[in-house]
This record gives C-alpha cells, structure tokens and sequence, in this order.
C-alpha cells in the first residue's frame, strides 16, 4: 500500500493538518508509511513498547514518546520484526532507536531523534493511549499520521 505524500496532503489540506518539526530520521525499510495513531508515554523504559508491538497492529502507527532521551534506544531490531509480523505500519520515537542494519531491512516505517546503542531499562513504567504533544504536533491515539522522506504530518482524519 502506498502512502500519500506529505507534501501533497499538506498542500490539499493546510488547515487541517499539523506538521512535525523536521528532527526526525529514517530508520525502517519503509520510507513512507502511514495509519491511525496509538500512542504510549514512557522514560528510558521499552516493556511497554514491546507490549504494545505484540499486538495486532491493524495498519497503525505507534508513536512513542520517549521525552526525547538520547541516552538510550527504545525501539531495536527485535521489536522491528514484532511490528511486521503483528501489522503495524510504523513507529515514531521521540527517542533513540538501535540496531539500525535490521531496521533497514525491515518492512516497517521507523522514525527517531537517533541511534544509541544502549538498550533501555526493563521497568515496565509509561502510559497507553494518552495524548501526547512533541515537534510541534500534538498526536491524539486514532488520528491519522502520515510520514515519507518529506517529514510527518497528523490530521484529525483519514486524507485522500
């Protein structure tokens, strides 16, 4: 499925939908990605992440917000690969990811601040389907968000 370009929506719609600032890298195999958002708080901390990707993701895209920690990685490989097997079509950190080589080789949409080696702590801390405000956008759990090369955007509803 192919994703429209953010830069299109924007144009077709520039009341109607929010645009990231642009602090964002690539990491995923898909380049393009887009779904209806769910959303998880969590500090230095991935049980949730790891939770949340076991379930069916039903073309969603799970925005983490990490508060912006570059001190550790939040999403790696392995939780790469439960995106794909379980539907997700991408995942946002506001944080850092790891393992770069296999998310490149995943058939999923990985947006994040940077890479870090180092895994997370094991706590099982963070908060589901709350709304979350980062990059100048606010991301609401089953609003839209659309990504591709050009940025992210988010919009209240699905776009054509």
């Amino acid at each position: 499925m192919t994703s429209p370009a953010t830069t299109d929506l924007s144009d077709a719609h520039p009341d109607l939908v929010e645009h990231c600032e642009p602090i964002f890298r690539d990491f995923g195999g898909r380049r393009a990605f887009s779904g209806p958002i769910a959303t998880l708080k969590t500090f230095e901390d991935n049980p949730k992440v790891r939770q949340a990707l076991e379930t069916p993701g039903n073309g969603r895209v799970l925005v983490v917000d990490g508060g912006g920690s570059l001190r550790c990685a939040l999403v790696g490989g392995n939780l790469a690969a439960l995106a794909v097997q379980n539907g997700w079509a991408g995942i946002v950190v506001h944080g850092c990811v790891r393992d770069t080589a296999e998310l490149a080789a995943a058939q999923v949409g990985v947006k994040a601040l940077a890479a870090h080696p180092k895994r997370s702590e094991r706590r099982g801390l963070g908060d589901y389907d709350v709304v979350l405000r980062f990059a100048g956008a606010t991301f609401r759990p089953g609003e839209w968000l659309y990504a591709d090369e050009d940025g992210i955007i988010v919009s209240p509803k699905k776009l054509d």
